[in-house]
């Protein structure tokens, strides 16, 4: 699977990373100039979480604004007791 959230459809993307240099003119210097450009990218808060799909509890890589939003459906707590021991 990519990293990319189901509900919203996020995913990573490529931009640039600009490196500049100098003094603001309003600041009193002559301008910022651009001396470098350089390639990134930008990754999405993707989380691995257990969810009700089709009435069946699987995993599936979701997007934390999609979980903030409520589009995840989580399972219920168990309610497990472990039996106790016999002897």
């Amino acid at each position: 699977m990519s990293r990319m959230c189901i509900f919203t459809g996020k995913k990573t993307i490529s931009g640039r990373s600009i490196a500049r240099r100098g003094k603001a003119k309003h600041l009193g210097g002559v301008g910022r100039h651009i001396t470098g450009s350089t390639k990134r990218k930008f990754k999405p808060n993707i989380q691995k979480v257990r969810a009700i799909i089709d009435g069946k509890v699987c995993r599936i890589k979701v997007s934390v604004k999609a979980i903030r939003m409520g589009l995840v459906v989580k399972p219920p707590k168990r309610d497990y007791k472990p039996a106790e021991a016999k002897s």
